[in-house]
């Protein structure tokens, strides 16, 4: 399932286009990367929020299309804690609950030193469709 995940999100424009990597994914799992770049700084000099959400909301997206079904967030929010300026972050997203509608994740991001920057909370509505991975 990892393989076919990677494979699917590699569609994601945006998130390549951020320079995001999807490190692990796991049936309700997943960890991505993003290597922090002057494009990614604000006019104070630190990551903008924007991209600290889409890293995030990326992760979020992998997690919660782990069990194989198309998810759509409905519902995200999400707490600054630290400033970043340089090195990376790391993004994880743990499933919190899951029915056969909705799906609730926690996303931690980390600088490469381990400190929290920020925790992201999504809500996700589970369609019928199945992901398609093949292409």
């Amino acid at each position: 399932m990892e393989k076919d995940l990677k494979r699917f999100f590699k569609r994601d424009r945006f998130a390549e286009f951020l320079g995001i990597e999807l490190l692990e994914a796991g049936e309700g799992y997943a960890k991505s990367r993003m290597q922090i770049s002057k494009e990614h700084l604000n006019g104070i000099g630190t990551v903008h929020g924007g991209a600290i959400f889409t890293l995030a909301d990326f992760t979020f997206a992998v997690a919660s299309n782990s069990h194989g079904k198309v998810t759509v967030a409905i519902n995200a929010d999400i707490s600054f804690m630290n400033a970043a300026k340089e090195g990376a972050l790391i993004a994880e997203a743990r499933e919190i609950s899951r029915n056969h509608k909705l799906g609730t994740y926690t996303v931690e991001i980390k600088n490469d030193n381990g400190k929290l920057v920020a925790i992201f909370q999504g809500l996700a509505y589970i369609k019928k469709k199945e992901i398609e991975c093949s292409k």
